[in-house]
């Protein structure tokens, strides 16, 4: 790993003193650009390109290109891990991931192999390699995964569809059965980041998309258990770096204070929180990182300065706080208000960030 010249993401992430509040974006890279719709014309098939080492490094670096971000993303997907272990995965335009041959049955667990999935995914640890080396230190990459219970979602229902009736069935009718699944997840994705922490990331995030259309109970035992198995048994340090952790559960708001003691360094809210409400709830346990509306950016550059400001007069003084938005930008966000976005974060926060001490320095 090299020395980082921007490393305040990390220390906000570990709510250390920062200069100004950081920022990246989820989906960073991706189709609001049009270097990257240009770049994805020529390989129309969404998992040739992401198995394509040197692509997935283009597009992680084209947004760093126009805006000061204080972090890359690894350009992937969540379910590259359902490719690797043989299921039939396809992305179909205006349709999405689709899975041909769906978990039904304990029979359809037959198929899966980790060791397997691991040497499948090897051009993500390649991607991670290639992408850190580029970076030179700028900022620290982002590896990431799909919660368990995220994946198996799709596996299950075998597409997007918001409710997931048959994945939320199978809770009740089979929980043994999609324990299985869940154990056999977890431990692909214990050794998928570990991989790509090994190949370079020094930050992880753990997507939960669907732990939201969870009852309480059922987001315990099916998902926040899985994904507090992964925190304990992933590099938490590595080479020297502490590696911090970020869990996002959209639509979890209620499970705030649980998320904020399972053992993560940062907790991702959705928009439909209040961040003021939220730092009140976790205190100093954990960092958050968020919160605007995707939909902000569809709006006039006014607008978007008057959000950006109302978040970061929300949260208020202090350290701890990763700017974001509450889920993935939209594909029709006008570049301009990204650059607005990223401004309004820069200038006001420097404006309004105490200024780290130094030791001996009077207070």
């Amino acid at each position: 790993m090299q020395p980082l010249k921007n490393d305040r993401i990390i220390k906000a992430l570990f709510c250390e003193p920062v200069d100004a509040t950081p920022i990246w974006i989820m989906r960073q890279a991706g189709r609001y650009l049009p270097e990257f719709r240009a770049l994805r014309a020529k390989v129309p098939d969404f998992l040739k390109f992401c198995k394509n080492p040197e692509l997935a490094c283009e597009v992680t670096l084209q947004p760093l290109a126009r805006f000061d971000l204080d972090a890359a993303i690894i350009f992937s997907d969540i379910l590259t891990v359902v490719d690797a272990l043989g299921f039939n995965l396809e992305f179909l335009s205006n349709v999405g991931p689709v899975v041909h041959n769906p978990v039904r049955s304990q029979k359809d667990l037959a198929r899966l192999s980790i060791p397997f999935a691991m040497e499948r995914l090897q051009y993500v640890f390649d991607a991670v390699k290639l992408t850190e080396r580029e970076l030179q230190g700028r900022v620290p990459l982002i590896g990431f995964a799909g919660s368990p219970w995220t994946v198996a979602c799709y596996m299950v229902q075998g597409k997007n569809q918001h409710n997931f009736q048959q994945t939320r069935a199978l809770i009740y009718q089979e929980p043994a059965l999609m324990h299985f699944l869940l154990k056999t997840l977890t431990e692909l994705t214990i050794h998928y980041l570990n991989q790509q922490i090994e190949a370079g990331a020094r930050i992880i995030m753990l997507f939960d998309t669907w732990g939201g259309i969870l009852s309480t109970d059922a987001y315990r035992e099916f998902s926040l258990y899985y994904m507090q198995e992964i925190g304990r048994r992933i590099h938490r340090e590595f080479n020297q770096h502490r590696i911090p952790l970020i869990f996002f559960t959209k639509n979890g708001g209620q499970w705030l204070e649980e998320m904020a003691n399972s053992g993560c360094d940062a907790v991702g809210i959705d928009w439909t929180q209040n961040i003021n409400d939220a730092r009140s709830r976790v205190g100093h346990k954990v960092a958050l990182q968020g919160n605007l509306d995707p939909m902000t950016l569809l709006g006039t550059p006014e607008a978007v300065r008057h959000e950006v400001k109302k978040i970061l007069q929300r949260f208020g003084a202090g350290s701890g706080h990763i700017f974001n938005l509450g889920h993935g930008i939209d594909k029709s966000t006008p570049i301009e208000n990204v650059q607005v976005m990223v401004n309004t974060v820069r200038e006001w926060s420097r404006m309004n960030m105490p200024r780290p001490q130094t030791i001996g320095e009077p207070s």
